[in-house]
This record gives C-alpha cells, structure tokens and sequence, in this order.
C-alpha cells in the first residue's frame, strides 16, 4: 500500500461481534491468563489498543516491531537506556531538543555513562566516537534551528563499528522521511506532534527492528511508561489523517518561509526547503517534502518581538508543536528553557530566535497575518 492508504489501514482491528470499522477502545486492567501465552496488560505493552497504534506506524515507518510510550521522552530515554548502560559512551548531536538535551546533562553522569555532543556534520561525529560508543543519537530536521545531517552517512559510519542509531523523526514525521530505509537502527517520534496532530494528547513512539524492540520493551516494562487505551485510541484516529495534514503543513510550510525571507525586518530563516540554507541539497536527497517546522530571527532593531507576538490574530503564541493550527515560540524559554544560557549559544538558541509550527490553515490567511503583526511591531 502507499502512504496515504496506510496511514488508513494499516494495523486496524476488526471487531466481529459488531462489525465496527473502528477498533474499540478496551478499556480493561486485567485480562484473563488461561490458555494463553501472555495476558494483555498496559504496563507490559501488549494490549489491543497500543498494538494497532504500533502495526500502523511501523508500517510508515518499515519497522519490523516498536513500543508505544506515555511520551517523546519516555520513548527517547528508554531507547538510550536500552543500549547503553555504566562505562558505556553515547555521542549526541548539539541541536538535539532541549527535553533531551537535559535528560543527558542532568542524567548520565550519575548513570555512569560518558556522553560527547558534536556538531550537526559526519565528520564531527566521527571525531567524537571513542572505543566505548555504544550509541550515537542525531536529529534530521533538527529542533529549534532545522539542520540537516547526511542520515546514510551516519547510519553507515555507526554500523561499521557495531554502534546503534537512534534518530528523532518528529520533525520530518514519516510522510517526509523514512530513516529505516537510510540505515538507521531506531526512529523515535514525540507522538504529540504531528502523529496526534490536534494539540490534545502526550504520547511518544520508538520503532526498530525485532532485537533491538526487544531490549526496549524489557526496560520499558520496568520504567512503565506505558498509553492508556482512550489514548491508543485517539492516536490511532489522528494517524488516519497524517498524510493528508503533513502534506498540506509541508506546503504552507515553504510559502511562508519564502515570504519571511523577502522580508526586510527579517534576519534570517532557517528552512531546509529554501535553496540557500545549508543541508539544502542533502534534505533533497534524504527528504520527499521539507517538513512543517521553520524558525527565524527578527530585526531586533526594527522589530518589537514581544509586540509581534502579542499582534498575532490567527498564529497562537504556544508550546509544542505539530497541530492543525499554526503555533510560535521562542526556544529559549520553552522548548530549550532547560538548558543553560552557555548551551543555547553554542547550539544557536538565541533569545531573538522565533519557531513556527506551521498549521493546515489557508495560506493567505497565514501571510495576511504575519503581515500584519511585522508592520504593527515595527519599531
């Protein structure tokens, strides 16, 4: 099946007493274990509803197995941890998201683990790799500022030397980019994103191969970050429509950034879809639609930021990102809040820099907007 057609029908459950299209939300905590292998239990990851929810992503994704989680972080944290325990070296890129970033920081020195960040290139992370790397974890687009990384290149470096891969996919999302196929070894979604896609659930997702699913799931089971079964159910509703928004989202998404670029109180954009911005030519190749997600910095000497936030008619000032309705923020204090004034520079957080999680609205009405908000906060 193509695409659009999985994200329909890939994975669902039919109930035959009803003959419903729909799978039924089974709402149970305890199942009968007679003659049976294993009873369905939430925390174990074997219910009905995270299951079908699982079949469909792995299915856009080329996965053979994969584990639903209660969020992005606890699918990431989980993955690491899986792979990489005391004595061991994990090498993350730089501009990984800020939730993850701190994970690392706050976390991995009592673990026991040593960690290197490197720049968003190959030659950084082949620099970084030591005799006890055991993981090496990138993001393609990355978060806030959509640098883009050779993902063959790394996949292929990392299988070389017997080291395990994990790449955040929220950004890109399946519908523009299917990292499995360029070698990586485990995708991680933040399913609150863009497999949600209605700004209203906390859910996280990590996708691999059978054997390395299978050391998630044993510490996962421990940890119990487990999705109730209303949840599975709303996300497996959303992940009908994926195609349909990210595809809508990712066209948007490259009209407004050509427009942000030919705005004079506009300093920079940072799109991988402009043919000027870096990785451009590598985004094409690793990439069928440039994602969503865009970032840009204004003019601060001609541009009032806060006033242009707060002149904002139809673009909401919020956290997260990736629903129907486009979104703004400032990274330096909401998504990478966590980290410290030092790291965001060195990474490139700046106080001025702006993310724009672009929405499924029509997009003369977006330019309209930021038209106007830019012309009522110019100083």
């Amino acid at each position: 099946m193509k695409t659009d057609t999985q994200c329909v029908h890939s994975g669902g459950y039919f109930e035959k007493t009803t003959g419903g299209i729909n799978t039924p939300i089974f709402t149970s905590s305890a199942y009968d274990y007679l003659n049976r292998k294993e009873a369905p239990y939430p925390r174990y990851f074997n219910t009905v509803n995270q299951d079908v929810v699982v079949k469909k992503i792995c299915a856009l994704e080329k996965a053979e197995d994969g584990v639903l989680f209660s969020s992005g972080m606890a699918a990431m944290s989980t993955a690491i941890l899986a792979l990489a325990g005391a004595g061991d070296h994990v090498i993350l890129m730089d501009e990984l998201y800020g939730g993850t970033h701190a994970f690392v920081t706050d976390t991995f020195e009592r673990l026991g683990i040593r960690y290197s960040f490197a720049k968003t290139n190959v030659d950084a992370i082949t620099a970084a790799i030591t005799d006890r790397t055991r993981v090496i974890v990138i993001e393609s687009p990355t978060n806030p500022l959509l640098g883009i990384i050779d993902i063959r290149k790394v996949a292929d470096l990392a299988r070389a030397r017997g080291i395990a891969t994990i790449i955040d996919n929220t950004f890109a999302t399946p519908i523009n980019q299917k990292p499995i196929e360029l070698g990586i070894d485990i995708v991680v979604h933040s399913g609150t994103k863009y497999m949600g896609g209605h700004s209203d659930l906390c859910c996280g997702v990590a996708v691999s191969s059978q054997p390395h699913v299978k050391k998630i799931l044993h510490l996962a089971r421990h940890l119990g970050g487990s999705l109730n079964a209303g949840d599975c159910y709303l996300l497996e509703r959303s992940l009908k429509t994926l195609a349909l928004r990210v595809k809508q989202q990712t066209a948007n998404a490259g009209l407004l950034a050509e427009f942000l670029a030919a705005n004079p109180v506009v300093r920079k954009v940072f799109y991988p879809g402009l043919k000027d911005a870096f990785g451009h030519a590598v985004a094409r190749k690793q990439m069928t639609g440039f994602g969503a997600m865009l970032a840009f910095e204004l003019d601060a000497e001609q541009v009032r930021t806060d006033a242009f936030l707060h002149h904002l008619d139809i673009v909401r000032p919020a956290v997260s990102l990736g629903g129907v309705e486009t979104t703004i923020c400032a990274p330096a204090v909401t998504s990478h809040a966590k980290m410290s004034p030092e790291e965001r520079q060195r990474v490139g957080v700046t106080d001025a820099l702006l993310r724009l999680s672009v929405g499924i609205e029509h997009i003369d009405d977006l330019i309209a907007d930021f038209d106007q908000a830019l012309k009522l906060s110019t100083a």
